[in-house]
């Protein structure tokens, strides 16, 4: 264990704490992955509960209080808090999560999912940059500087097992515990860098209206030979609906889609500008043979500041192997959609609702269910916490981080903002090819180690340059 030396100041020991403690970051990461805490799937539920109280363990043993698991209506949340900076000094709540992601398809990993193995500089396995890894960071830069004996601001988490199923629980807990969570500014990790040399602050994020879709026609299956050209195929039908909530320009046609969208503002343009992110790129990280979506729009702005519709499955009709010459007696597809600023889920049902009451014939029945919703958050790039980030990320990656808006939702950055009233910084240490909710999950190494290093100089940052307004 390093000792505290006379000539070696709080920031600079934490730091030299946390650069010879990685390895032992590391192994607590593997311990924490090998938990399989997929929320979404109920014989996982123990698994959950456990991995909930691993991490309340390991928050007590770094020196972090009043460490409790609450029970929620499916998974639990660790809450813990360290209060020792004093009034003049900022709360910081920290925001993660420890569930992961289902691992289907198992069959297309190259090592089992729920046990870490170490290939070069990437660590292989689920959770391990969603966001295992990201919170192993946090604590880790936390630990580190414990281990001063003087934490230099106030500090909270807030730690949930649901946020791969949309939060459910999180919204509740916001509320009832609302005294319990009051702070000055959320530090949110779980968002990532565009490239491993290129530090990245999110600012901004998409909501989420998530739904499905089911048309029913006859009461059974038919025989396509006898009543084929007769009965309306709810396939077809759904097909049909689905292919023109697009128009020839990428455009989506739900009625009053676009109505609340926000513009880009110069100072974002000139941003993303900076992210030299073009249409090969993301030919490249996709392996297609070309871009496609709303013209008059980069591809980056498409994939972060402008909404979007997308088909996420279809179910219908015999789909084993050979032949079953039927017409479906119903189809189902999934649909998202990603909103922004200031864009409401519960308008987005309004619209959708309204597009099937206008197109879909009277031959069929069909409704539509919101399964999942999260609203857009945005963040100003100008505010104290921002900039104590900013200058903490090229304190160790040495260039300026750049400023971006993710593409996907974490609804609980607007739940905080609403319920709460502050704002969060959000960062994480996650590259592109990461394989995020996909077989193959992995974490670079290097960059999660320089992370860590990154948030250890955030702490001492924030208690500088958040100041508070005190009466």
């Amino acid at each position: 264990m390093l000792k505290r030396r006379i000539n070696l100041d709080t920031r600079s020991f934490a730091l030299s704490y946390a650069a010879e403690n990685l390895e032992s970051s590391l192994l607590f990461l593997k311990e924490l992955i090998k938990i399989p805490s997929v929320s979404t799937e109920s014989e996982r539920s123990k698994d959950v509960s456990n991995c909930a109280n691993f991490i309340a363990l390991r928050l007590t043993s770094i020196g972090i209080e009043h460490v409790q698991v609450y029970e929620t209506a499916k998974h639990p949340i660790v809450y813990g808090d360290h209060l020792h900076a004093g009034s003049t000094q900022p709360t910081i709540l920290i925001y993660g999560h420890y569930d992961v992601q289902p691992v289907d398809p198992l069959e297309l990993w190259k090592n089992p999912p729920f046990e870490p193995t170490r290939i070069g500089d990437n660590l292989f396995a689920r959770g391990s940059s969603d966001m295992k890894g990201q919170l192993v960071a946090c604590l880790s830069a936390v630990d580190a500087i414990m281990k001063t004996g003087k934490f230099p601001v106030n500090i909270k988490f807030i730690i949930e097992g649901e946020e791969e199923i949309g939060s459910p629980s999180i919204k509740k807990f916001l509320q009832e515990k609302k005294d319990l969570l009051i702070s000055d500014v959320v530090l949110n990790p779980d968002t990532g860098m565009i490239a491993a040399d290129i530090p990245t602050i999110v600012y901004g994020l998409r909501g989420l209206a998530y739904f499905e879709i089911r048309v029913f026609g006859p009461d059974h299956d038919l025989h396509s030979g006898a009543y084929g050209g007769v009965v309306h195929n709810p396939a077809q039908v759904l097909c049909d609906l689905v292919s023109g909530m697009h128009d020839a320009d990428g455009r989506v046609t739900l009625p009053g889609f676009y109505d609340r969208v926000l513009p880009l503002s110069d100072q974002e343009r000139k941003e993303l500008a900076r992210l030299n992110m073009d249409d090969n790129y993301y030919s490249n990280q996709t392996g297609t043979s070309g871009v496609w979506g709303e013209k008059g729009y980069s591809s980056i702005e498409r994939i972060s500041c402008r909404p979007t519709l997308e088909v996420n499955g279809f179910l219908s009709g015999f789909t084993s192997q050979g032949a079953k010459t039927i017409i479906p007696s119903k189809a189902m597809a999934k649909i998202s959609t990603r909103l922004v600023p200031n864009q409401k889920p519960e308008e987005v049902n309004i619209q959708l609702v309204s597009y099937l009451e206008k197109h879909a014939p009277s031959t069929v029945r069909w409704e539509v269910e919101l399964i999942s919703d999260g609203f857009p958050s945005i963040s100003d790039i100008n505010l104290p916490e921002t900039q104590a980030l900013a200058s903490a990320l090229e304190m160790i990656w040495g260039v300026k981080p750049v400023y971006k808006r993710e593409g996907g939702s974490v609804p609980v950055t607007a739940d905080i903002q609403q319920i709460l009233g502050i704002d969060s910084v959000l960062t994480g240490f996650g590259l592109p090819d990461d394989n995020i909710h996909s077989p193959n999950e992995k974490l670079h190494l290097p960059t999660w180690q320089k992370g860590i290093l990154a948030l250890v100089h955030f702490f001492f940052n924030a208690s500088k340059t958040i100041k508070l307004d005190i009466k």
